[in-house]
């Protein structure tokens, strides 16, 4: 009897489990239709049939889409944007020599006591906007969560004056 149970619980495959697997989905299931080596990388075997290796395919005209050389030219980047980019740059270097010590942000209201953060001081302001005219959020800014309230709200009173602009077209 004991090799009986042994004999179906071997020969019969398990559906897989967890988060990704197929479980008791059903027929309509992803888990549906015969997978393994004989079905192929593309799916069931009845599905499409073997895909041929990537060398060989086709890499024609879509249709769907404009070659890259129709695409205008990038408008050229503003001094706040090539800043930026050095900056994201410099982050990639640092990032790739693990270990090295990352300089902690520091808000510059808390470092500076004597800053004020006033809708009228819009040079202060425009150092927490976007070039696009958005509010830059803490995590790039460094600002602390304290200090970022009061800020987002003289930003807004400031674009209700035409101090400041809602959009990059009101520059």
């Amino acid at each position: 009897m004991s090799d009986e149970t042994n004999e179906t619980t071997e020969s019969a495959p398990k559906p897989p489990s967890g988060p990704r697997g197929g479980g008791d989905r059903g027929p309509s299931g992803p888990a549906a239709g015969p997978s393994g080596p004989a079905a192929g990388p593309s799916g069931p075997a009845g599905d499409r049939g073997p895909r041929p290796p990537r060398d060989d395919r086709d890499r024609g005209d879509r249709g769907d889409r404009p070659d890259r050389g129709d695409r205008p030219p990038r408008a050229p980047l503003t001094v706040k944007g090539r800043l930026r980019a050095a900056a994201r740059k410099k982050a990639r270097k640092q990032a790739k020599r693990k270990g090295m010590f990352q300089r902690r942000k520091v808000c510059r209201f808390c470092a500076d006591k004597n800053v004020t953060i006033s809708y009228k001081d819009v040079k202060t302001l425009r150092l927490f906007i976007t070039e696009t005219g958005k509010m830059t959020p803490r995590r790039i800014s460094g600002t602390c969560a304290k200090h970022q309230r009061p800020l987002a709200l003289e930003i807004k009173r400031a674009r209700q004056l035409a101090m400041l602009p809602y959009a990059p077209s009101h520059f």
